[in-house]
Formats: C-alpha cells, sequence, structure tokens
C-alpha cells in the first residue's frame, strides 16, 4: 500500500510540477524592473503586466464551460459525478453543489484504493468507472492532474472544467458548503 501511494504521489506531483512549469502556464501578474525612457536617475521603475492564467491543456478529455456545469447541477445524473479535488478546507468554503470532494494532493491514491476502502477513508461511494468522472479544482491545474490520473488508472470517460471554482464564483454561480 505505501508503495501505491508513493507511486501516485510521485504521477500526481510530476503532473502538477510539469503544468506548472509549462510555457502556457503563468501567474497572473509579474513585477518587473522597467527602464525610463530618459534616465534622469538611476532608479528602477516597477511596472505589472498582466499575463493570462490557465492550465495546461489535458489528453483524450472532454473540457465543460460554466454554461455546460451549471446545466449539469440543475440536472444531475447517476451516469456522470463532479469531482472537487481541491483540499478539505478549500471545500469547507464552499463548492459546486453536487460535488464531492476528492483532495488529489493530500489523498493522491484514493482512486487506486478498492472500494471498500475508498468509501471507508472518504465516506462515500468510488466513482465508477463506467461513470463519467468531471474534475474541477480552483483554477484548472490539479483538476487536469487529476483527470490525467484517473485516465492512467482506467477511467475512460474523463472530463474536465477547466475554469474551475474560480470561473464558477466570476460568473455567480451557486455555492454548497457541507
Amino acid at each position: 500500500m505505501a508503495t501505491l501511494r508513493r507511486t501516485a504521489t510521485r504521477v500526481v506531483f510530476q503532473d502538477i510540477s510539469r503544468q506548472y512549469n509549462a510555457s502556457s502556464t503563468r501567474p497572473a501578474f509579474t513585477i518587473g524592473p522597467v527602464q525610463p525612457a530618459v534616465h534622469t536617475r538611476n532608479r528602477p521603475v516597477i511596472a505589472f503586466h498582466q499575463l493570462r492564467y490557465h492550465s495546461a491543456p489535458s489528453s483524450n478529455s472532454k473540457v465543460y464551460d460554466f454554461g455546460q456545469i451549471k446545466e449539469l447541477t440543475e440536472k444531475p445524473s447517476s451516469d456522470r459525478i463532479l469531482i472537487d479535488v481541491r483540499e478539505p478546507h478549500e471545500y469547507e468554503e464552499g463548492y459546486i453543489p453536487g460535488a464531492i470532494n476528492i483532495p488529489i494532493k493530500s489523498q493522491p491514491d484514493a482512486m487506486f484504493l478498492p472500494a471498500d476502502e475508498f468509501e471507508d477513508r472518504l465516506g462515500f461511494s468510488k466513482p465508477s468507472q463506467e461513470q463519467e468522472v468531471v474534475f474541477y479544482c480552483k483554477s484548472g491545474v490539479r483538476s487536469s492532474a487529476a483527470a490525467n490520473l484517473a485516465q492512467q488508472i482506467g477511467y475512460s470517460n474523463v472530463s474536465e472544467y477547466r475554469g474551475s471554482w474560480m470561473d464558477w464564483q466570476k460568473n455567480g454561480g451557486a455555492a454548497s458548503k457541507p
């Protein structure tokens, strides 16, 4: 079991690290010195440069937008499950209605567990491999890692809400609390 947890942890953290270091992923703002056009004083000037922030694309997963996720929450289906992969303290602050919490950083081996052990640890049934699993997090990075992990362990119907919690809040989506 310890080897399984180490393997799962390594896969998740390698994928998250790869995405954080990907050229398409940048912080929302950077601060750097900007040289003035006329050098009257030898002092750098601070400037803000707006950069786009998004997760690196995940292979073979369907991508949902806000409208589609909102529709899913209004018309739940037993064939689909919405999974919040943020940490429990983030989940407790609010989550998309109908979502379950499987924290990818603190429980990276959860999806590898047998169904009974999964239920003992997390308190609900393990999603079946026949269900569509839709992952989201705060900004799309952890959900992309979770989607890749799910595909690696045999889930074939994997989806992502890349806008994730930040997009949900920005668009005025309803929030549930435990």
